[in-house]
């Protein structure tokens, strides 16, 4: 199905590929997937430069960010996949997590063209197995039912549960926790 497709990890080598999709026509170039990741003073800059400034810095620091889904070497599809740690505060949830090496799912972004090919699923089960291969013991996802007004950019509850993703609270009104224990 997903033929000529493959994932690569954001980091210093992939970033122009990121820059790329990020930068085309209809790109997040004003958000830079920073919205879950800035800390207090970088939240103050929402101008797309700052943004993208800062999602660098980390890039060129090794902090995993994301991957790209990309067909024929082309970077067509987006997924924020990182440790939860390296995001700001997602739930309020009071779970024990004492032992668990956490990774969140903060967001997705496919280019308009291949929206509605069911894309999410590669990235998804693309991003199960990048957290898997970081010693994740548990993947985490923040998805919206399909009625709702905002953040349907983190996907849909249905999608996650094909996965065998529980939910296991919500995190503001909209937004639904949901977790896969991984081996």
């Amino acid at each position: 199905m997903w033929s000529g497709m493959t994932v690569k990890e954001v980091n210093k080598e992939t970033w122009p590929d990121l820059e790329k999709l990020f930068e085309s026509k209809g790109g997040p170039k004003y958000c830079w997937c920073m919205a879950w990741r800035a800390s207090g003073e970088e939240v103050k800059h929402t101008d797309g430069e700052s943004r993208k400034a800062y999602l660098k810095a980390r890039v060129d620091a090794g902090i995993p960010v994301g991957i790209l889904a990309c067909q024929n070497d082309e970077p067509v599809a987006w997924c924020s996949v990182a440790p939860k740690e390296t995001y700001r505060k997602l739930d309020d949830l009071r779970q024990n997590d004492n032992d668990e090496k956490i990774w969140s799912i903060v967001c997705f972004y496919i280019k308009r063209e291949l929206r509605g090919t069911k894309l999410i699923h590669f990235l998804i089960q693309s991003a199960i197995k990048y957290a898997s291969r970081n010693k994740a013991t548990i993947i985490e996802a923040y998805p919206v039912d399909h009625d709702s007004p905002s953040y349907r950019f983190m996907g849909f509850v249905p999608v996650f549960q094909q996965y065998h993703f529980v939910e296991t609270g919500r995190a503001g009104s909209r937004r639904h926790v949901m977790r896969l224990k991984l081996n």
